[in-house]
Order: C-alpha cells, then structure tokens, then sequence
C-alpha cells in the first residue's frame, strides 16, 4: 500500500462505531498473536432496595488476568470495608475463570491504600498525572 492509498485525519467527533472497528481488528491481531483471549466481562453491582445502582466494580478477565476497570463505593457507605468485599469477590470469580491474577489503576492515594491492604502492589506510577497527582498502577497474584 502506498501513501496516495490512505489518509490520516484528527478528528475531536469519531463515528461511534469506530472503537469497535479498532478493537475489532486489534483482537483479531491479538489473537493470532498470542491464541484466544477467553475474555469476559465481570461486575459487582451494590444497589439500594429500590433497584438503583449506588456503586460496585467494573471490569473483565483475558489472558489469564483480571483487569478491574471501575471501582467505585459512594462516599455515605466508605469506611465499612465494601471495597475491599469487592475485591475479594471479584478475584474469587477471576479465579474461577482460570486467572492468575490482576491489574489495575487509579489516581486515588487513598484508593492504592485500599488496593495495597489487599495484597496488591504498585508496580508503575505516573507523577504529575492529572496534575498535582499521581496515576497507579497495580498488581496482585493469585
């Protein structure tokens, strides 16, 4: 393929099928690549009597680990260790599915304290990210 066959544009406005096209094809990369994903997704949800949704945990198992994508416990039920039984439960599940163990991120230094009392550790940061912050990265084997 040749320069005058393809073009490359920015655009702030995607068509909304385009990071499903992307992920797509980087799948089907992936997977010739290093075999099935045996990817799935996984939740924890914490809901009021009424039904609605007040937190729990995002996220989803591939290649043998769990990524925890969202976590988040509102501010009126911190303090009474929910992150911590979402953890455990995600990763009582991620172990079911034949994992190995997981990953995640955050911001949040008090976060990582919650992350870190359950056996994970950092393994990558990034200083000044947002600004005045720092970003996580953590792991744990199971």
């Amino acid at each position: 393929m040749t320069d005058i066959d393809f073009e490359i544009a920015l655009t702030d406005a995607p068509p909304a099928d385009m990071r499903d096209e992307l992920g797509k094809g980087l799948r089907a990369f992936n997977t010739a690549l290093l075999g099935p994903i045996d990817g799935a997704p996984l939740a924890i949800t914490i809901r009021s009597r009424d039904g609605t949704l007040l937190g729990g945990l995002y996220g989803r198992t591939g290649f043998r680990r769990m990524f925890v994508e969202l976590l988040f416990i509102p501010e009126s039920l911190r303090g009474r260790g929910l992150g911590s039984k979402l953890l455990q439960q995600a990763e009582a599940e991620a172990k079911r599915r034949n994992c190995i163990g997981a990953w995640l991120e955050t911001f949040s230094a008090e976060a990582r304290r919650v992350y870190e009392r359950n056996g994970y550790r950092v393994f990558g940061e990034i200083p000044d990210y947002p600004p005045g912050n720092t970003r996580y990265f953590l792991s744990k084997d199971f």
